[in-house]
C-alpha cells in the first residue's frame, strides 16, 4: 500500500519577495514544483497544501491558525501557541470545528530518548513514585537579539523568555507528571523585564495537592543550559540536554535508583548509568514525521484528528499564563483550572 503524500505550506518570511522566496527554496534543496507564493493567504486558498506550518511571531498566530483551520489545513503551530489560553481556545474550536489535526512545535517531545526516560519514570521498582522536579532553559543572547528578536517585542511575542524558553520547562515538568496539572503556581521574586516590560528572565514553582512540587528557571541572560531533575521516592533521572541535544544523532540521560553511601561514606552504591539513544533521523524531522502520519491517515479516511496534542498544549499554555498572572498579582500563588 503506498504511503499517503501530504503536501505543506509554511506561513512565513511574508517580507521578502516572491523571487526571494524561489531562490530559497533552490538554495535549500526543495523539492522541484515546490512554490513560493505572494502571501500566506495564497498559501491558504491553495487546495493542493493539505498542512501549513506556521512560525509566526505569537502575536500572529490566532489569526492565522484559525484562518488556516477555516480553509482545512492541518496545522503545525510553532511555541508558544497563543498569548494566552483564550487565543488557544480558538484555534482549537476551528481545528476540532473543521476535522484537522492540531500539533505545536515542541520538538524534544518526538526524540526516541524522551520515550527511553519515560519508561524509567514510569518504572515503580526504580523510581518510585514522583517528588519533585526541577528544569532551566537559559542561553546568553546577544545584544542585537536583546535589541532587536521578535521574542523581545511587546508587539510581536509579548511572553518573551518565559514563553520562549518557559514553554520548554513547563512542556517538561507537565511531562514528567504525566501531564497532571498543579494545583497552583508561584511566579518567584526577581523576574528581569526589558525595558518594554517583556520578560527576559523568569522562574516559577508549582504544587500539587498530593505533595509533588516542580521549579523552573527561564532567561535570555544566562549560559546556554537545558536541565531536568526528576526525582522519584527510589530513583532520580538526569538530562542536560533536554532541548537540543549535544549531538543530532545520539542523545544521552543518566539515572540513579535506590543509591546509598559507601560503607566509609565517601561514595555511592551503587552509581548512577549512563543511558545513550542513538537516532537515524534529527527530532525535528520525527516531529513533521508523526504529524504527516496523523494527517495521512486523516486524509486517508477513517481516521480522526488526534486530540492529544492539543490537549497536551491546552495545559502548557495555562500554566505560562498562571505564572504571567502571579508576576501581576505581586507573586501571588494562581491556582490552575482546566
Amino acid at each position: 500500500m503506498s504511503e499517503t503524500v501530504v503536501k505543506f505550506g509554511i506561513l512565513g518570511c511574508a517580507e521578502i519577495a516572491r523571487k526571494k522566496a524561489a531562490k530559497f527554496a533552490a538554495d535549500n534543496g526543495f523539492p522541484p514544483g515546490t512554490r513560493a507564493y505572494g502571501s500566506y493567504d495564497a498559501v491558504l486558498d491553495d487546495p493542493e497544501v493539505d498542512a501549513v506550518y506556521v512560525p509566526l511571531p505569537t502575536s500572529l498566530h490566532a489569526k492565522w491558525a484559525v484562518l488556516a483551520a477555516q480553509k482545512k489545513k492541518h496545522l503545525l503551530l510553532e511555541k508558544p501557541v497563543a498569548l494566552n489560553v483564550a487565543e488557544f481556545d480558538r484555534i482549537v474550536e476551528a481545528c476540532v470545528a473543521n476535522g484537522v489535526q492540531f500539533m505545536d512545535g515542541t520538538m524534544w517531545m518526538h526524540h526516541p530518548r524522551t520515550a527511553k526516560m519515560k519508561e524509567f519514570l514510569s518504572n515503580e521498582r526504580a523510581f518510585g513514585k514522583l517528588t519533585a522536579m526541577h528544569t532551566c532553559f537559559t542561553f546568553a543572547a546577544d545584544p542585537d537579539f536583546l535589541e532587536e528578536d521578535i521574542r523581545v517585542k511587546p508587539d510581536l511575542d509579548a511572553l518573551g523568555a518565559l514563553g520562549d524558553a518557559g514553554w520548554y520547562c513547563t512542556r517538561s515538568i507537565l511531562w514528567g507528571n504525566d501531564y497532571e496539572l498543579p494545583k497552583t503556581v508561584t511566579a518567584l521574586r526577581g523576574p528581569i523585564f526589558n525595558k518594554a516590560g517583556v520578560i527576559l528572565s523568569c522562574g516559577a514553582s508549582l504544587y500539587w495537592e498530593d505533595g509533588k512540587v516542580a521549579t523552573f528557571h527561564c532567561s535570555f541572560l544566562s549560559h546556554l543550559t537545558m536541565d531536568i531533575t526528576a526525582v522519584g521516592t527510589k530513583g532520580t533521572l538526569h538530562v542536560h540536554d533536554f532541548i537540543i541535544p549535544y549531538q543530532e544523532s545520539e542523545a544521552s540521560f543518566s539515572v540513579a535508583s535506590e543509591s546509598g553511601f559507601d560503607e566509609l561514606v565517601t561514595g555511592w552504591v551503587p552509581k548512577p548509568s549512563e543511558h545513550l539513544v542513538s537516532t537515524s533521523l534529527p527530532q525535528e524531522a520525527l516531529m513533521v514525521k508523526e504529524f504527516s502520519s496523523l494527517v495521512g491517515a486523516i486524509k486517508a479516511g477513517g481516521s480522526r484528528p488526534e486530540m492529544k496534542w492539543p490537549i497536551i498544549s491546552r495545559k502548557t499554555q495555562l500554566v505560562i499564563d498562571a505564572v504571567t498572572l502571579s508576576i501581576a498579582r505581586g507573586f501571588e500563588p494562581v491556582e490552575v483550572v482546566g
